[in-house]
């Protein structure tokens, strides 16, 4: 076990070197921070001098091994654009950004999964069939034609739910802004959090679906039926959870993947999110912000692997057996 953490751990700080540094480059070549600092009637000089100050005219090599420095000591840099910490600017858009995913894909998985063990018990029925063209439709539509759909309906025309906006925030932990234990934050939560978690829905009614079909036929589940277990206990203690590790695997995927999926949600819904300050970083070659906001998320994509990869361990467990037929001392 112990072997296999550290493992996971090596790769992940690789992940996010080669990432980080792919970043870097590609931040090159999105505009001049220093002429969006100070403008068209700034002088030569007074360019060469902010350069100089930002550190902008070091070699490449020697720029990213200054930042890998700072940010293993926890200092992301001044954004251009707002004067500010970038950590600050972070912590200020994390919270809000991280709960929509949260609510996304709970609302995705769960209801995903649930709806994909129906179809795959009901194959053929008329509301399995309805279940299935609605699958197609939520993945056809763009997220800002669904997203505008639920205004019109939930907010314009019945009034039930706010259209914009974060809703009543209350601090915890020192810097950590919530909207789950405020009545509004909760109302404001659910549109935009519906709207980006409908297109993952059919993502899993297909795939939970396509699992169960396969694993219903299996051996196992005959010989349960045949000794007379409940339909229940069948279906969500022995059939579900063999079919879980595949959608393990995309339920990770979709929590990451989410984070970079609000962009368009955020813009709908003037979500004061991660999404809208990444959009004014690219707006004014904001290099720190940039550079941050790819670590930060790079660093959520890859926790959340890890903690996948913890979690076939412990719903599959012929995968903790040792592949040569020796007896393993990891464990």
């Amino acid at each position: 076990m112990i072997r296999f953490v550290l493992s996971r751990i090596r790769q992940a700080l690789l992940v996010l070197l080669a990432v980080t540094f792919a970043g870097f480059v590609l931040f090159e070549f999105i505009g001049d921070p220093v002429q969006n600092m100070l403008g068209p009637e700034a002088t030569q000089k007074e360019h060469a001098v902010l350069r100089a100050q930002l550190g902008l005219d070091d070699p490449l090599a020697v720029r990213f091994a200054r930042y890998v420095g700072n940010v293993a000591t926890g200092n992301l840099g001044i954004s251009y654009r707002f004067g500010r910490p970038v950590s600050d600017l972070l912590a200020e858009r994390t919270p809000a950004t991280v709960e929509l995913a949260l609510v996304a894909a709970i609302i995705a998985i769960g209801a995903g999964t649930l709806l994909g063990v129906f179809v795959a018990t009901h194959e053929g029925s008329s509301v399995a069939n309805i279940i299935l063209t609605g699958s197609l439709l939520g993945v056809s539509l763009p997220t800002f034609v669904t997203g505008t759909f639920l205004i019109y309906v939930f907010a314009v025309t019945f009034d039930l739910l706010p259209a914009f906006g974060r809703g009543e925030t209350i601090r915890i932990g020192g810097w950590w802004q919530t909207g789950l234990l405020t009545s509004s934050g909760l109302k404001s939560l659910i549109l935009p959090g519906l709207t980006l978690g409908l297109f993952q829905i059919a993502v899993f009614i297909r795939l939970v679906r396509s699992e169960m079909t396969e694993v219903l036929k299996a051996e196992f589940v005959i010989f349960a039926r045949a000794r007379g277990l409940p339909s229940r206990s069948i279906l969500f203690r022995h059939a579900l959870r063999n079919a879980l590790v595949p959608v393990v695997t995309i339920a990770g995927v979709t929590i990451g993947g989410l984070l970079g999926y609000t962009v368009i949600t955020e813009a709908v819904f003037q979500w004061p999110g991660l999404s809208s300050l990444f959009m004014t970083a690219i707006q004014y070659a904001d290099i720190p912000v940039l550079s941050a906001y790819l670590v930060l998320i790079s660093a959520i994509f890859v926790s959340v692997n890890f903690l996948v990869d913890l979690l076939y361990l412990a719903i599959d467990p012929r995968l903790r057996r040792p592949s040569h037929g020796t007896t393993s001392t990891a464990w």
